[in-house]
């Protein structure tokens, strides 16, 4: 399998081990962060074997720290390209992020400037990732909470830029632009009226919360433990309808324990959408 199913998957709880082994539900794919699975054994590895005989696995996270100046921590990239070999994923993905510094890691990805020189250095750590990983990745667009002064382009117009630098896919979080959006002022259909869609290979959905600054503002924080908001379900649809091809999608929810009912009511709402999409295309699931 080289692609994902334009099916709708998970986030890969441990709580959620068993009833997976046993579900019959309409789940067609599994996602999970490299660093939770960088030990040897135990349960984790246990389980793991056994999903991977059912599900399609994609590997995401944010570890790799791409925006940094520094090089890609060699000793993250050996154990994700081990864990790799150990259970081949369909897909491995990053978010577009500085996350290290120094050798310290910091405990949430952090956004990049959108210019020249953020776009060499990002492509250059990107290349050295594919050469080392033997494949394309695909790369995540990143929550923002401010405007940087930095920026000379639009996310969009980033994300072409760094796409034929790179040959990267794109993965879509359609939160993350939301978010993003929201919290600079921007219209989030027009931004995603920008994106270069045809490179999309995978859409993420997840929750955000609202954070009060002061009296009269507000700030969006995306936290992968909500239910996903309107919005960003009527942001799917208008993504569906821009894609020139069903892609898979994601129900992203890795923070604070949930029911498993509650995350597959949300996949199960996302597949429905899909569904529609794809009978408007007179596609066959």
């Amino acid at each position: 399998m080289s692609r994902l199913p334009a099916k709708v998957g998970i986030s890969l709880r441990p709580e959620h081990y068993s009833i997976l082994l046993e579900d019959q539900s309409n789940i067609a794919w599994l996602e999970i962060r490299p660093y939770d699975y960088f030990g040897e054994g135990g349960a984790p590895h246990h389980y793991l074997k056994k999903l991977t005989e059912k599900y399609p696995l994609a590997m995401h996270g944010h570890g790799l720290s791409l925006g940094s100046a520094e090089s890609v921590n060699s000793d993250y990239l050996r154990a994700l390209k081990k864990l790799m070999d150990r259970y081949p994923p369909v897909v491995v993905s990053e978010t577009l992020c500085w996350s290290r510094w120094q050798g310290v890691y910091l405990s949430e990805p952090l956004p990049l400037p959108y210019n020249a020189e953020t776009l060499d250095q990002v492509s250059i750590n990107i290349k050295n990732v594919q050469n080392s990983l033997g494949r394309r990745i695909l790369i995540e667009n990143p929550s923002c909470y401010l405007s940087l002064e930095a920026n000379t382009m639009s996310e969009g117009a980033f994300f072409e830029e760094l796409l034929r630098h790179t040959g990267c896919g794109l993965l879509l979080d359609l939160n993350n632009l939301y978010v993003s959006a929201m919290n600079t002022g921007q219209d989030p259909s027009k931004v995603l009226a920008s994106y270069p869609m045809a490179a999309v290979q995978e859409i993420h959905l997840s929750g955000h919360s609202l954070q009060p600054l002061d009296e009269d503002n507000m700030l969006l924080v995306t936290n992968h433990s909500a239910d996903i908001w309107k919005p960003v379900w009527q942001l799917y649809r208008e993504a569906l309808t821009a894609l020139p091809r069903p892609v898979a999608t994601l129900i992203e929810w890795y923070a604070d324990p949930a029911p498993f009912d509650v995350i597959l009511a949300s996949a199960v709402k996302a597949n429905g959408i899909l569904q529609e999409s794809l009978s408007a295309r007179g596609v066959r699931s």
